[in-house]
C-alpha cells in the first residue's frame, strides 16, 4: 500500500497561484501512474490531471492551459502548479497513483491521499 501526503492547500483570490505536492511513502519512480483529483461540496470527484511514468499527461478541459503537473524525481514528489485560479476550482484536491493508466483516468486508482482544501475567493 502506497502513502500519499499532499500538501499546499489553502485560501487564495480569483486570478491567484498555488502550488499543490504530494509525496509518496515509496520512491515515485515504481509508480507508473500519478495525477490528482478533486471533490467540490455536493459534487462528484472529477480527474484534474494525470501524468505517466513516460511524461504522457492528461488534463480536464477545465483546467487546460492554467495547471500543470510534473513530478521532482530528485525530490520524489509529484506536484500540481494551479495558475489563474477560479471560484470553481474550490474543492478538496486528492493526489493519487495507479499501476494503470486506464484505472487512473476512470476514477479507479490503487491509492488515493487524504486530500487538501483549496479555497479561491472571489
Amino acid at each position: 500500500q502506497v502513502q500519499l501526503v499532499e500538501s499546499g492547500g489553502g485560501l487564495v483570490q480569483a486570478g491567484g497561484s498555488l502550488r499543490l505536492s504530494c509525496e509518496p511513502s515509496g520512491s515515485i519512480f515504481r509508480l507508473a501512474v500519478m495525477g490528482w483529483y478533486r471533490q467540490a461540496p455536493g459534487l462528484q470527484r472529477e480527474l484534474v490531471a494525470v501524468e505517466g511514468s513516460t511524461g504522457t499527461t492528461n488534463y480536464a478541459d477545465s483546467v487546460k492551459d492554467r495547471f500543470t503537473i510534473s513530478r521532482d524525481k530528485d525530490k520524489n514528489t509529484l506536484y500540481l502548479q494551479m495558475n489563474s485560479l477560479k471560484p470553481e476550482d474550490t474543492a478538496v484536491y486528492y493526489c493519487v497513483s495507479s499501476r494503470s493508466w486506464r484505472t487512473a483516468v476512470a476514477g479507479m486508482p490503487d491509492n488515493w491521499g487524504q486530500g487538501t482544501q483549496v479555497t479561491v475567493s472571489s
